[in-house]
């Protein structure tokens, strides 16, 4: 790993935390947003790694963060009552942990079956995955079913949201950089050859599917405890839209890009409130725009390996 990314992931995390010391001191609404961008960054980055360094096609993205969401949330809503109050933060990051822990499970479920198919197909695949999941919480009444978890502990602040972030970013970016990384863009670049110089694409999807999903969990548990309140309507088809628009974007394979992405979309909404009933026709339009002039991406002028 290079120490200078080292350095910057201690600096980024140092810097989270002396702003989430005066967060009190700010507006809550604009915090809020801020936190969703930071919660928004992990999922684009993460799934970055699947659509961009690896070249697959997954639809399915709201769903890793729908099981990391609920889980966490569930350990959350039954062990506070439990643990004293200075135990929380730690509960909190095993409750985030084991969330991401089964979002990454779950990824490897939908990995090994499906990913010798490719493109259309894959998509295909990773949406009705997606679906099932969210059907799944909404017929389960362990988990509030279709009226959802209500009461979850607000427990996502700007340096747990900003810190995870940055984690984020380091852990995509250093294994894209490393020895063992090449493989992926191997992969995205020509599968075919791929595997003819012993390259197994296989086991580098899998991967990218378990990893990303991972750091969808995660972003799932910081969001339910976030917004307090978990519905399966909040994980549908569109949610998983809203992330591959963040990925394409920003440019696929550019980590830089898809940040930037990320921080303008959750952003446009909330500056287009004004116009009422008209938001998301004038949000959809300027995507469009964004897309038509700059189809390979906001930062592709260069290709971006790590």
């Amino acid at each position: 790993m290079n120490s200078g990314a080292k350095r910057w992931l201690l600096v980024a995390v140092a810097a989270a935390m002396a702003v989430s010391y005066f967060s009190a001191q700010f507006n809550r609404y604009y915090l809020g947003i801020v936190i969703d961008i930071g919660i928004n960054i992990i999922l684009a980055v993460s799934l970055n790694l699947i659509n961009g360094h690896t070249g697959q096609f997954s639809l399915g993205h709201a769903g890793f963060m729908a099981v990391g969401g609920y889980t966490a949330a569930k350990i959350t809503l039954t062990m506070q009552t439990i643990l004293p109050p200075w135990a929380h933060p730690l509960l909190f990051l095993v409750a985030l942990l084991l969330g991401g822990g089964l979002a990454a499970l779950a990824g490897l479920a939908v990995g090994v079956p499906t990913l010798r198919l490719r493109g259309d197909y894959l998509a295909i695949v990773t949406l009705g995955f997606g679906e099932i999941i969210r059907v799944f919480f909404q017929t389960t009444e362990a988990f509030g079913a279709a009226t959802g978890l209500t009461g979850i502990p607000h427990w996502t602040t700007f340096a747990w949201a900003w810190s995870l972030a940055a984690l984020t970013v380091f852990v995509v970016g250093c294994l894209v950089s490393s020895t063992y990384g090449r493989g992926f863009l191997a992969v995205h670049d020509d599968e075919v050859a791929a595997g003819a110089m012993g390259i197994n694409p296989v086991r580098y999807k899998v991967t990218a599917f378990v990893i990303g999903a991972f750091f969808a969990g995660i972003a799932g548990g910081l969001y339910a405890h976030h917004k307090q309140f978990l519905s399966p309507g909040g994980f549908d088809f569109m949610k998983s839209i809203d992330i591959v628009v963040m990925v394409i974007l920003g440019g696929m394979g550019r980590t830089a890009g898809v940040i930037v992405a990320a921080v303008l979309l959750t952003l446009l909404p909330e500056v287009l409130r004004g116009f009422a009933d008209y938001r998301m026709i004038i949000y959809s339009l300027l995507i469009i725009v964004l897309m038509i002039a700059r189809p390979q991406g906001l930062f592709a002028f260069r290709r971006q390996r790590n």
